[in-house]
């Protein structure tokens, strides 16, 4: 996986004053009622989006449901059909709008042969008043790799340099595309904590991730988006609300299909050696599969997280197309 910062445009002269903080109650970005089309294929269809300053905003969805496409309207690299597109109160194309906006994405590679160091002047250069090079070297956790070549770093490292030109330019909205993807758990933890010091600042990010848990810890807002249309958005705890039942976790020698046709169950699906089971009621289902597998163990049994609500809701969109 690989991932660049955005570069404002080389038409920007002079070196305005940079802006204030966003304020928490205004808006920073949105998406109006956006059509986007790639030929015969529709990518998002009358598709809203709203991010207010310091959110930390999680968008969600299967492969293919338009996160990519929403977030490059955002970033003003593509148009929309039709419906309006504004970055703090300008169109995304517009320098003045991308001079105050950082990026994480999956859409290019940077030049393996600079060096860290290298990297993070050249992006601040692009910037008209950029955080210092040692405040960046510091957010992304850099000490002591700034000499080091881009090819030379491992995949944590590259994924924190990423993270690090994403920065540069002190952004008011910060877009962050699987950020986590190839670090450790310590430093995946270390990045959960710099994330929530940007928003306490008063930053805006959209945040895309397959970690459920990430999201689940990270954002205010969740919005589930399914082919091109908006399946549902709320706080983590308000998904998860919308799927009841209890989330089971075992290893069985039990066919799956007949645990399909268990009273409550609505899904089951396989986790390496285990089987995991979405039912409405879990007491009456683990007695069922004791009285045919007595050697049955491992088991585990929990609310309905937001992994359980992103699966079903997206699970229920897909059934009503």
């Amino acid at each position: 996986m690989t991932a660049t910062a955005v570069i404002p445009g080389a038409e920007q002269t002079g070196r305005a004053a940079w802006p204030a903080p966003v304020s928490q109650t205004r808006t920073v970005a949105h998406l109006h009622d956006v059509t986007r089309r790639y030929g015969p294929v529709t990518a998002l269809n009358r598709f809203s989006l709203e991010l207010r300053g310091g959110e930390v905003v999680a968008l969600l969805g299967p492969n293919g449901a338009g996160k990519t496409t929403a977030v490059r309207l955002l970033l003003g690299l593509i148009a929309p059909t039709s419906g309006s597109v504004r970055v703090l109160g300008r169109d995304p194309r517009d320098s003045a709008a991308r001079t105050r906006i950082g990026a994480m994405l999956q859409i290019s590679r940077v030049p393996e042969m600079l060096r860290v160091r290298e990297h993070i002047d050249l992006f601040r250069s692009y910037y008209p008043q950029p955080l210092p090079a040692a405040e960046v070297v510091r957010l992304a956790r850099l000490e002591g790799v700034e000499n080091k070549l881009f090819s030379r770093l491992s995949g944590g490292q590259k994924q924190r340099t990423l993270f690090a030109l994403a920065l540069c330019g002190n952004p008011d909205l910060i877009f962050l595309d699987e950020p986590t993807v190839g670090l450790d758990i310590e430093s995946r933890r270390a990045m959960w904590e710099q994330i929530r010091a940007l928003s306490a600042a008063g930053k805006t990010i959209l945040l895309t991730t397959h970690y459920l848990e990430e999201a689940d810890l990270l954002a205010s807002r969740v919005v589930v988006i399914n082919k091109g249309r908006m399946v549902c958005e709320g706080t983590p705890a308000e998904i998860r609300q919308r799927v009841s039942g209890r989330r089971i976790r075992c290893i069985t020698q039990l066919d799956p299909e007949w645990l399909r046709t268990l009273p409550s169950v609505s899904l089951v699906e396989q986790d390496r050696e285990a089987v995991v089971i979405q039912a409405e009621h879990a007491e009456p289902v683990v007695r069922a599969m004791l009285n045919r597998d007595p050697e049955l163990h491992g088991l585990e049994i929990a609310s309905a997280g937001l992994e359980e609500a992103f699966l079903a809701l997206t699970g229920e969109e897909t059934k009503q197309v």
